[in-house]
């Protein structure tokens, strides 16, 4: 007779036998292969039954949100990462029931129970349309009934037509197209065609830069807490401060001096993990300037800043600068599929062209994806997304400026372009403060306990001015709580 055991003992089973020894494949040596007894695997499929009625539930009795809440906490914490639950605005600020995200529209969102929240942190920049967009959501609907997913065989039409758009979209000769999943994918599909096309190894990168945290893209990273853990990356990378091209091209001639080789410099136009940092006006042109002449590649890492994020279609645009390779991504799935592409000229790509294959992905540029970036690329256009981030941003800079000058001794700047803008407080503990106090009033802005110096606020593009100032009401009654 099988013991039905329950699913969270059961975890709690199977980390007490590999404590007390077992073999690589999780079982004792010389025992039978675990296989779960006919009572645990009727359980799991009652639990995944539960799941996908609550999934597909209308609405949920309040007995079925709050469980929802306490079973979400308990997988975390078993299952997943319990350290998510430490710093966690959503837990550690969400009163007597965390705050599990579940549904929204535009630029608000509701968690499980109801509570309401101004979105002014966009997904980290995936939100630029809002969230459920109709047409984009309307689009992967449609594609969804007809063919999820490709036969990897025949040609889509959706990821030429995809391509097609974004190659006339973007600055310069870039034209050619590879799609994929995020913007790790995207930096480490860049890394390779500039190895290829130089046939040299070397990348020069910038402090406080953020590329992504895969082995290839993680060695790009200019910040060493992401970096250290997993020391010894790719070798030859060489980092300079941001917004300082001499800085650049000094290491070029050393590079050359000592017979070191350079595929490319890789730069984000406007940093945003760091801080929403801005460069000089003659920095981007400059560098573009430096890596011509030094005949390296000039790579974009246009992940977070492309697709009018910053008041213009591409970042790059503010500087009339046409990178040689570029990434995108975030933006680019509307919010609804996960999507990313790297796209160059067609005289860099011809070394993709005898071998195809040698860079592919499994479920990069599928139909469902490429729906959502032809819908999300027609709504950028049409909706005028950049003129409308470029507005929302110069109004909203100037009241923060304003916020800035009756609150100098703990807000000490405030930068940005567009709708990437980041508030730096005096210290984390403040910031962090400051990012609590706004969720308990129902606005979410970036900021954990591990970062909360510098606030990014990024929501979408065509957020109602009503929404920015009730935002901006908010952030100055928490202010005024915290500094009284």
């Amino acid at each position: 007779m099988s013991v039905v055991i329950p699913l969270k003992k059961a975890a709690r089973a199977r980390k007490t036998r590999r404590r007390k020894g077992s073999s690589a494949n999780g079982t004792s040596a010389g025992a039978t292969p675990r296989v779960p007894s006919r009572g645990s695997l009727k359980k799991l499929i009652d639990e995944s039954r539960r799941w996908l009625a609550i999934i597909n539930a209308h609405k949920l009795n309040e007995y079925r949100r709050r469980k929802v809440v306490s079973d979400t906490i308990d997988n975390f914490r078993l299952y997943y990462n319990k350290g998510y639950l430490e710093y966690r605005k959503s837990v550690t600020e969400g009163g007597q029931f965390a705050a599990i995200e579940w549904s929204g529209r535009g630029s608000v969102f509701e968690d499980i129970t109801g509570r309401k929240f101004i979105d002014c942190l966009g997904g980290y920049g995936i939100y630029s349309a809002g969230i459920n967009h109709p047409k984009i959501v309307r689009a992967v609907r449609s594609q969804l009934d007809r063919m999820p997913l490709s036969s990897q065989e025949l040609l889509d039409p959706l990821r030429g037509a995809l391509a097609e758009i974004l190659g006339e979209l973007a600055p310069g000769d870039l034209q050619c197209c590879f799609f994929i999943n995020n913007g790790t994918d995207a930096v480490e599909g860049a890394m390779k065609l500039a190895r290829m096309y130089t046939g040299k190894p070397g990348f020069i990168s910038c402090i406080r830069g953020f590329h992504g945290k895969s082995y290839g893209s993680l060695s790009l990273m200019g910040k060493a807490e992401y970096r250290a853990p997993f020391e010894p990356l790719l070798p030859e990378v060489y980092f300079v401060p941001f917004n300082d091209a001499e800085a650049v091209d000094d290491e070029l001639n050393k590079a050359e001096a000592v017979g070191k080789e350079i595929a490319a410099v890789v730069v984000e136009p406007v940093q945003g993990e760091a801080g929403a940092y801005v460069p000089d006006p003659d920095y981007l042109p400059r560098l573009r300037e430096i890596c011509t002449r030094h005949g390296v590649l000039l790579i974009a890492d246009e992940v977070q800043t492309g697709l009018g994020r910053t008041g213009r279609m591409f970042a790059v645009d503010h500087w009339n600068v046409a990178p040689d390779i570029m990434c995108l991504g975030k933006a680019l799935g509307g919010g609804v599929m996960p999507l990313s592409a790297f796209m160059s000229t067609p005289e860099i790509w011809k070394v993709l062209e005898p071998n195809p294959f040698i860079h592919s992905s499994t479920f990069g540029g599928n139909p469902l994806a490429c729906a959502a970036g032809i819908a999300a690329l027609n709504v950028t256009l049409e909706e005028d997304l950049p003129g409308q981030a470029a507005a929302m941003g110069e109004y909203l800079l100037g009241e923060l400026r304003a916020l800035r000058k009756r609150y100098p001794e703990h807000l000490i700047d405030v930068r940005g372009l567009g709708l990437l803008i980041g508030m730096e407080f005096v210290d984390t503990d403040f910031g962090y403060a400051v990012a609590a106090g706004l969720f308990r009033r129902g606005v979410l802005v970036a900021g954990t306990l591990l970062s909360a110096k510098t606030l990014r606020i990024e929501p979408a593009l065509n957020i109602p001015k009503a929404l920015v100032d009730e935002m901006l009401d908010k952030l100055e009654d928490t202010l005024k709580e915290l500094t009284e």
